[in-house]
Order: C-alpha cells, then sequence, then structure tokens
C-alpha cells in the first residue's frame, strides 16, 4: 500500500517542503482550507476542442506562402483586379484544411495515448474499502494498493508490503532507463492496520531529480501526482517541429517575393511615364469616367501596384505546398511498407507519428542514442573468469590465450590450474558479494523471472531451485551468481540476514551477512563482510581493476592485469578480491561503520572513509568478463552511420564501466581511441575544490583535442575527416551539472570549451544521465553554430525528453513500454532499421522533395515571366496573357501530377548501393542541394526559359499570316501558344531529369500531356486551341523541334 505525496489535507506553508495529512486534518483552532493540488490526468496532446481552430491557424499561417496568399486573397477580394479572387483563394483553403485535418489526427492519437494512461484501472484504500477508480482520479494522500508487475500510477511512499522481510522490488525503466530491479523498504513503525491510518507526512517540492527523493517509487501513499511526478517533470513539451527544406523554402520565398514586388514597381512606373506622353493617358477610344478623374493619383498608383502584385502573384507557388504535403504523407507509407523493418518476434513493421520532418532523415548529423534497449538488449551474460592468472571460459572450444591452455568444462575439471582451494574462494565470492533477491517462481514460462532452468553444464543444482528467479539492482550482479551456478555455487537466498549457498558437494553453507559497502562512482566497487560457521569474518569486495589493484599486493596484479586488459574492449571487466578479519580489525570496522551511519553531517564523507579504511591490503583472487548482449546488427550499424559523417553520442542513465564497454562493442570507441574522462570520480583531487578541478580538465581537454589537432584541408569537413587521433569523451550527470549550472560568469565558458571538445571527439560518452539532462544535451548541440540536424533515439519513457527536443525523434518499440513510441516522430522496431532509415529513405526522401521544390521555382518563373514581359505590349494594361482557366489549372491540374510522382518514385541511385556505400549520404548533407548556388542555376534556367518562350512565339507570330476568315492572329492565341509550349517543355523537362522509370510514371506524365490537349480542344477554348494549330502547322514546326532540342541539351548541365 502507498500514499500519493499530495494528499487531500497539505500544508505548503514552507517553500521548500510540503506536509501531507492521511486520514486526519491539522489540529488548529482556525478554519482549515485544504490547498488544491493538480490532479493525476497526464496531458501530452498539443490541441484541445476550443483551441484547436485558432492555434493551428495561427501555426499555419506562421508559413509566409500561407500568409502572403492570405493577403493576396483580401486584395482580390477588396481592389478591383485582373483576376478572379478564386485564383489564390482555392488553392489556400485546400492547403488550410488537408494540413489542419493532418495535424488533428496526429493529435487525436496523442489524446488517445494520454487517455489509456489516465483511465487505468487502480484500487484505493477509501473509508476502510477497497475501492476501484481510474488513475486520473486519484488524490495526494489517497493509499493505493499496487500489486505485483502493476505500473504505479503515480509517486508513491511505500507503507506495507505482502512480504515478510517488509521489502517490495521496483523496476524505474520509465525513469532511468535501467531495468533492474530496486529495493525499496517499507516505512519503519507503520500501523498495520491502514483502515484506520492517521499519519503526516513531511516531504521537498516536486522537483526533477531522479536520484534525489527518498520518496521515489517507493510508495503506496500518493505524494506527487500528474505533472508534478517525476516522470512529468521531466517531459519535454512537445513543439511544432519545422524541417531545414522548409527553411530553405521559406528563404526562396523571400527572394521570389523580391521579384515579385520588384515587377510590379516596374510595371507600375513604367505605366505612368509611359502614360505621361500625350494621349496616352486618355485615348480618344478610351475616356476615364468622373470617377476616375477624381481619384487621388497616390491611391490608383498604389491600386495599380496591388494589380500587378496580383498578376504576377503566381510566381509564388503555394500549389507547391500542397504537393509537399502530399508528398510528404504518401511518401509516409513506403516506411511503413518497406518489409525489412518488420519484425517477426513484436510482428510490427516501422510507423510514421509525423510525415512532416521525411526529407530531415537524409540531414542527420548528429545521432543521440539511449544504451539500454537500444544498443543493448539488457541482457548480461558471464562470459570468462580468470583465477590467480589461469583462464576459465566456459563454451565448447579450446583456444590458446595469455600463454595459457584453456581447457574448458567446469572447475572440477581445471583443479590442476589454479587449486581447488583458491577456486572455491572465488566462487564463494561470487556468491556472496552482491545484492541480489532470489523470487520464487509463480508458474512456468514468464518472462520477467530469469530462469535458472536449462544451464548447460550446471552440476549439482537441486531441481526445487532449477526455476529459481534472480533480482538485483544490476544485471551483471545476477549474471556473476549465474556464472558460479554454472561451476556448481549456487546462491539460495537470504533469510534473516543469513546467506545460504549450496557448493559442488550439494551441502548448504551459511554465513551471517554483516556488512554492506555499497558501489557509488566515486569507488566504483562494492564490499559485504560476512561471517561463516566457523566464527571467521571474511570481506570479499568486487570492482573495476583501477579501484582494486591499488588496494592488493601488487605481485598478484601482473598476472590477471593480461586478462582484464584483453577483455576490457568488449565486456565488462570486475576484479575480485577477499581479507580475512582479525576480531579486532571487526570490532573496529563495525563500530566506525556504526558511528558513520549515524552521523548527522557530513555522513558520506565518513563512510567513505571507512570503506577505504577496511578494503585496504585485500588478496586479489581473479576476474571475471561480463557480456551486455547487444543488439541485432548495433555494432555494423553504428560503423555505418559513421561512415555516412554522422556523429554518434550514447546519453543514458546506466553507470559508466557498463556503457563504456557497450561503447567499444559497438566500435564506437577503438582500441586507438584516447578517453577523455570528466567525471566525480576525475574531479576529486582532495586539495582543490571541484569547479577549479573541472576548469584544469576542461583546458587541458580543449587543448589536446581542439588546439593541438592540425586543421583540416581546405573544402574538407572535420566530422568526416579522419584526424590523426581519435578522441572519445566521457562524463556524467554531475559533472554536467556543474557544466551547466555554475556561476553566470563561468557557466557560458564551460559551456563552450565543453561543446568544442565534443564536437572533436568522434564520440561523446554521457552516463549517469537524467531525462532532462539529456534533452539539455542535445539542446545545446542544436542550437550550436550551423544548427547540425539532430536525431534522438531510444526505447524508454526516459528518452521523451530528448526524443522531442531533437529535430527527429525515433523510437524503439522494446521492452520498456510504449511511451518513447507514442511520443516520436518515427518508430522501429530494432536499431539495425536506423540504417536503412536514414541512409536508404532518407537519402532518397531529400534528394525527391529538393528537386521537387527546385522544380516547382523553375516551372512557375517559366509560367509568369512571360506574363511579365507581355506587359511592355500592352501598355503596362495589366491585360493578362493567359486565360484565367491557364492560370487556375497550370499548377493544379496541368504540371502537378508528373513532379508528384517523381517525387514518390524516384531513384536516382538504387537502395542497395546507398546501404552499401554509406559515403554517399555525405553528398547530400548541410543540404547540399537546397544551397543558394543550386537555386540560382534553376532560376537562372526559368528566366532562359521564360525569355525563349515569349520572344520565340512573337518571333513566330512575325509572318502576318491570316486566319481562313481574314482575321490575324488575336493575343488569346498568342497567349495560348506561349502556354502550350510552356506545359510540353516542363514536362519533358522533368521526363529527361527521371532515372527510374515505372508505369506510374509514364502514366502521369504522358497522361498530363494527353489531359491537357483533350482540354484546350474540346473546353471552351477549342477556337483558339484550332487557331493555334493551324499557326503551328504553317510556320512553328521547327520552332517546336528546336524547343526539345534546347530542353534536351540542358539534362547534361542539370545532371552533371
Amino acid at each position: 500500500f502507498s500514499l500519493p505525496l499530495f494528499g487531500p489535507w497539505c500544508d505548503e506553508s514552507r517553500v521548500d517542503s510540503r506536509t501531507i495529512y492521511v486520514g486526519h486534518r491539522p489540529s488548529t483552532t482556525e478554519a482549515f482550507i485544504p490547498p488544491k493540488f493538480c490532479d493525476n490526468r497526464i496531458v501530452s496532446s498539443k490541441y484541445t476542442v476550443w483551441n484547436f481552430l485558432p492555434k493551428n491557424l495561427f501555426e499555419q499561417f506562421r508559413r509566409i506562402a500561407n500568409f502572403y496568399f492570405l493577403i493576396i486573397f483580401l486584395v482580390q477580394v477588396i481592389v478591383d483586379t485582373p483576376t478572379s479572387p478564386v485564383t489564390s483563394g482555392l488553392p489556400l483553403f485546400f492547403v488550410i484544411t488537408v494540413t489542419a485535418i493532418k495535424q488533428g489526427y496526429e493529435d487525436w492519437l496523442r489524446h488517445k495515448a494520454d487517455n489509456e494512461v489516465n483511465k487505468y484501472p487502480v484500487t484505493v484504500l477509501e473509508n476502510g474499502r477497497r475501492m476501484g477508480t481510474e488513475s486520473e482520479k486519484i488524490k495526494v494522500g489517497d493509499v493505493v494498493e499496487v500489486n505485483e508487475d502493476e505500473t504505479f500510477p503515480c509517486d508513491l511512499i511505500l507503507l506495507q508490503s505482502t512480504r515478510d522481510d517488509d521489502t517490495c522490488f521496483v523496476t524505474t525503466a520509465s525513469l532511468d532507463g535501467e531495468s533492474n530491479h530496486k529495493t525499496h523498504y517499507t516505512v519503519p513503525d507503520t500501523e498495520k492496520d491502514l483502515d484506520s491510518l492517521s499519519a503526516t507526512i513531511e516531504c521537498e517540492q516536486p522537483q526533477p531529480d531522479l536520484y534525489k527523493a527518498a520518496a521515489l517509487l517507493s510508495t503506496r501513499v500518493a505524494v506527487y501526482t500528474g505533472m508534478e511526478t517525476k516522470m512529468a517533470l521531466n517531459y519535454q513539451g512537445k513543439s511544432q517541429k519545422r524541417s531545414a527544406v522548409e527553411k530553405s523554402i521559406n528563404a526562396f520565398l523571400l527572394v521570389y517575393l523580391c521579384i515579385l514586388v520588384s515587377k510590379a514597381l516596374v510595371c507600375t512606373t513604367l505605366k505612368y511615364v509611359w502614360q505621361s506622353k500625350p494621349g496616352q493617358d486618355e485615348p480618344w477610344y478610351n475616356q476615364k469616367t468622373q470617377r476616375e478623374k477624381e481619384t487621388n493619383l497616390y491611391l490608383k498608383m498604389f491600386t495599380d501596384f496591388l494589380s500587378f502584385m496580383v498578376l504576377f502573384n503566381f510566381i509564388i507557388p503555394v500549389s507547391m505546398y500542397v504537393t509537399v504535403e502530399m508528398q510528404k504523407f504518401l511518401g509516409s507509407f513506403f516506411i511503413t511498407w518497406d518489409r525489412d523493418f518488420y519484425d517477426p518476434e513484436i510482428q510490427e513493421g516501422a510507423l510514421v507519428n509525423t510525415s512532416d520532418l521525411n526529407e530531415e532523415l537524409g540531414q542527420v548529423e548528429y545521432v543521440f542514442t539511449d544504451k539500454t534497449g537500444t544498443l543493448t538488449q539488457n541482457n548480461m551474460e558471464f562470459i570468462e573468469c580468470c583465477i590467480d592468472g589461469f583462464q576459465y571460459k566456459y563454451r565448447d572450444a579450446v583456444s590458446e590465450l595469455d600463454g595459457f591452455s584453456a581447457t574448458d568444462g567446469p572447475v572440477s575439471k581445471l583443479q590442476e590450474k589454479a587449486g581447488k582451494e583458491r577456486e572455491e574462494l572465488f566462487l564463494r565470492a561470487l556468491c556472496l558479494c552482491h545484492t541480489v533477491q532470489v523470487k520464487e517462481p509463480t508458474g512456468r514460462g514468464q518472462d520477467h523471472t530469469d530462469s535458472m532452468a536449462g544451464v548447460d553444464g550446471m552440476e549439482g543444482c537441486p531441481p526445487p531451485h532449477e526455476q529459481t528467479g534472480f533480482i538485483a539492482s544490476s544485471p551483471d550482479e545476477v549474471a556473476l551468481v549465474k556464472g558460479a551456478m554454472r561451476y556448481g555455487f549456487t546462491f539460495l537466498g537470504m533469510e534473516s540476514k543469513k546467506m545460504k549457498i549450496m557448493n559442488r558437494s550439494n551441502a548448504i553453507e551459511t554465513y551471517d551477512l554483516l556488512h554492506v559497502l555499497n558501489f557509488d562512482p566515486v569507488r566504483r566497487r562494492m564490499s559485504v563482510i560476512v561471517r561463516s560457521k566457523s566464527g571467521d569474518a571474511l570481506l570479499f569486495c568486487k570492482g573495476a581493476d583501477s579501484s582494486i589493484f591499488p588496494r592488493v599486493r601488487q605481485e598478484e596484479v601482473e598476472k590477471i592485469r593480461v586478462h582484464v586488459e584483453r577483455n576490457a574492449t568488449g565486456y565488462r571487466t570486475l576484479c575480485v578480491a577477499y581479507k580475512k578479519l582479525s576480531p579486532e580489525e571487526y570490532a573496529r570496522a563495525d563500530a566506525d561503520l556504526q558511528a558513520a551511519r549515524l552521523a548527522l553531517q557530513d555522513r558520506e564523507e565518513k563512510l567513505i572513509a571507512v570503506y577505504n579504511q577496511v578494503e585496504a591490503g585485500m588478496t586479489l583472487i581473479g576476474a571475471t568478463a561480463v557480456e551486455d548482449r547487444l543488439q541485432e546488427e548495433a555494432a555494423e550499424t553504428m560503423e555505418a552511420l559513421q561512415g555516412a559523417g554522422i556523429k554518434v553520442w550514447v546519453l543514458t542513465g546506466d553507470k559508466m564501466e557498463t556503457a563504456k564497454s557497450t561503447c567499444y562493442a559497438c566500435r564506437l570507441f577503438q582500441r586507438g581511441t584516447e578517453l577523455l574522462e570528466l567525471t566525480v570520480r576525475t574531479l576529486e583531487d582532495g586539495v582543490r575544490k571541484r569547479e577549479e578541478r573541472l576548469h584544469d580538465l576542461l583546458l587541458e581537454y580543449h587543448k589536446k583535442a581542439v588546439q593541438d589537432v592540425p586543421p583540416t584541408k581546405p573544402g574538407g569537413s572535420r566530422g568526416w575527416s579522419k584526424p590523426s587521433q581519435d578522441f572519445g569523451f566521457i562524463i556524467d550527470g554531475a559533472s554536467l551539472s556543474m557544466v551547466f549550472n555554475s556561476s553566470e560568469s563561468s557557466s557560458s565558458h564551460y559551456k563552450n570549451l565543453f561543446l568544442q571538445i565534443c564536437q572533436n571527439c568522434t564520440t561523446v560518452l554521457c552516463c549517469r544521465m537524467a531525462p532532462l539532462q539529456k534533452a539539455q544535451i542535445v539542446k545545446m548541440v542544436k542550437c550550436s553554430k550551423g544548427s547540425p540536424i539532430t536525431l534522438s533515439i531510444g526505447d524508454g519513457a526516459n528518452d521523451v525528453s530528448m526524443i522531442l527536443e531533437a529535430h527527429v525523434g525515433i523510437g524503439i518499440k522494446g521492452k520498456e513500454g510504449r511511451q518513447a513510441v507514442r511520443n516520436s516522430d518515427y518508430a522501429i522496431p530494432k536499431l539495425k532499421h536506423l540504417k536503412k532509415l536514414l541512409l536508404g529513405h532518407g537519402h532518397l526522401y531529400y534528394v525527391r522533395i529538393a528537386h521537387l521544390v527546385q522544380y516547382f521555382f523553375y516551372k512557375n518563373l517559366c509560367f509568369i515571366l512571360p506574363q511579365f514581359l507581355y506587359q511592355f505590349f500592352c501598355g503596362y494594361s495589366q491585360q493578362p496573357l493567359y486565360d484565367a482557366a491557364y492560370l487556375t489549372m497550370y499548377n493544379i491540374c496541368f504540371t502537378s501530377m508528373p513532379i508528384l510522382a517523381y517525387s514518390l518514385l524516384e531513384q536516382h541511385i538504387c537502395v542497395e548501393v546507398l546501404l552499401d556505400n554509406a559515403t554517399l549520404y555525405r553528398s547530400i548533407a548541410k543540404n547540399a542541394m537546397l544551397r543558394w548556388v543550386p537555386f540560382l542555376y534553376w532560376t537562372l534556367l526559368g528566366v532562359f526559359h521564360g525569355l525563349l518562350f515569349f520572344f520565340g512565339v512573337r518571333f513566330l507570330f512575325g509572318n502576318p499570316a491570316l486566319q481562313a476568315n481574314g482575321q490575324v492572329f488575336g493575343n488569346w492565341s498568342y497567349g495560348t501558344i506561349v502556354f502550350t509550349v510552356l506545359v510540353f517543355t516542363v514536362t519533358f523537362k522533368l521526363a529527361l531529369d527521371t532515372r527510374h522509370w515505372t508505369w506510374i510514371n509514364h502514366f502521369v506524365i504522358w497522361g498530363s500531356l494527353c489531359f491537357y490537349v483533350i482540354f484546350i480542344t474540346h473546353g471552351h477554348l477549342g477556337r483558339n486551341i484550332t487557331i493555334t494549330i493551324q499557326k503551328l502547322i504553317q510556320d512553328g514546326e521547327w520552332f517546336i523541334a528546336k524547343q526539345l532540342q534546347l530542353t534536351k541539351d540542358m539534362r547534361n548541365v542539370l545532371n552533371p
């Protein structure tokens, strides 16, 4: 049973704490007004029914094109313009509607996910009765009953447990990514009858630090609910993500908007210059009305300027946004349909939650990945051990290592190597030096239990313990206990501070557990003091080699060091030592430990001092190698990403030793990589303050990794070039807090040094990270110089903040719930799928949409430039060159489908080649296809073709041919010929650029041209078209042929 850390009666008069009254009101003579606290609802959605319309419209009209066309539409409605308001209003309405529907649907899915959490059934104790209710209705101070394998609905305090030892085991995978079991104890001296519980709880105010609050997830009294829980406080709110392509489009739109304004100004100025000549302002055939004569000259000029703006506004391609939205939405299905992303284990494939970022997958420069459940399976396996320099490898093979013959099999077959007494001492150390608990099975085949059945080579284990499961705060402890079982020593559990083990002779050995010297990241070791049946006090210690070697006799170190160094790059190695304490030594150690634990000030420092004193002068027995199994193809995926020029940072809540071993196994750290460590351990100097030591280390590492590194060659990129020395950087959460939260004068300086060091390292490892710290790291890199594109990938709720902070968030459909999947932009079953998602799909998506954007600007410039040139030949009268039907349907019907099909199906390089050659990813990096040079080229090409269309047709009309009825060809015939040549040319241009032809490409390209011909021959413009065809037959065959030849010649320029 537990209580929420916020209850119905709570006093917050103190700023740094709050008082919760459970089952009673405070004793006071004054009227008590219970304070209000937030409910237990979790909200991750962005919109509500009431704010969806205004909020969504506000976000959409932040787009330059949308806002521009809104203004144009209003001008067309208010001012008498040469074109109808429908020509701009209809496309704008379509874009706004389609985008709103898509974003509304995505937010509805988030509402649905929130409801699953908020409607989760829970049991609360109310008025002495168990009442079923929903999670969102829990109040602070409620007594909550949580059964085995259920999720905690809020932050709780443990009051009662069904276990005899008043403990419970909790996994915090949704908080810090660790799926290991942590032991929590009930509040002492609590009433057994909770029906009549009357208690007062004083606790700190809600704060996001996961490792500080004593009540974190160890509660059955609700203390923090809803958005004040640890998880919610570490939750990064959703924000609107915009791709780099969209930013480029906005920049290009500004350029074309300037071109549009320039055209309107030129035409307006030349109109009044031309009308200033005698007889031009008011010719005899076009007399002004009285109202026109009385109109203010400046108002008339402004109105003419707006009319020219409307006439030329089609240079801004609003239909491009429609096509881009459709391309993103339809293109996302190719990720969902990809069979390579299907995982038969979970029977699911990839999932796309946000289709707005498809092209961003092809621009990633930094990947931030979680470790547990993402890089690794969080499944530790005992690989081998070394006793007195002799290797014991439990594998079905024979090998020669370190000069010793490694014979496989149980230890009993290797007695001649290390001696039976040393072997059994080592195995007893593995069975006793840990905090593992034995969990009796509740049934067979349970996934959450570490089953011991069927371990090869297990000797002497009786049947009753074959299905025993282990619970521990670290998976490597379970792996070591299992390793000892393989060689005949079985840990049977602990009862009343007595640890029982079974040796190879099936005899039960009992040891009294006297003290546990807990592990911490500074000491990097843990110890236990036990008393054997004979009365001897024994200290067993295990830890990192750097922590154990200085505390043992040096002549014992060398024969173990070879084994440790060989396995350090792929496995997590631990050294094992022991010490026999005399009665006097134990009495002194026991007294010192008791005094240190009761100290009110500097308790941690005093405990560490006693630990160091007790753990001195030990005897080294051996070492172990434990492997944290990597995800399938994890190393190959990381290697491919680095080959593509992408930097990989590992952000994990796990311990440094485990995380470092994983980085070596994933080939992120190589044997020649020099590691720069900035952790609590390296900051402990003993003489200088931590901040002084931090400053010195940052300067030292900056000099080594930044200043002393030779500059890259011109035209090269530091991220892609191979430095003479690879550096890896390691930092923990406490040190990162010092970097970010130092005094204002030094914080910015520390951040700059830290960022420069990290950017010059091949891989960065951040361990013991809180969720918000992960988001801070991502934000720091995202906002650095150059604004690199970032991607975060993780599988747990502790990764949600960094997933939301990065430009692209990827969720792994792992074993730690679906919070990461629900809040991600894309979800994939396994880490290995990230390779194809970026190098395959991402590359193609970017190339396709980049060509789409450039092509749209090109074809619209070709379309509107003849309209601008025509004003020089019609007295700047705002006379359209094209019929209104052409203006409306050019982008919607005649030229939209070919480029849409191209942007969905084009493969300039096949996917297999892209995956085999990761360096091809670099060719499109940093938005290479949407830079100003390619944009300028496409713009000049559009100007060239526009001039060719207009003056070519004008040259064609130089022959004063007459129609059959004796009339000359008019302006509509002229405009129709220009438009016909335009449609065919831009369509053929796209056909020449297409490298991957499918039946869909053929259908839409040739079908669009056929539709245009049918439309103009059977529509209301049929008469003009008949005249056009006659003119082309008479004089224009050469011109069309010349156009096709010129378009064909441009292919070599556009596709060098």
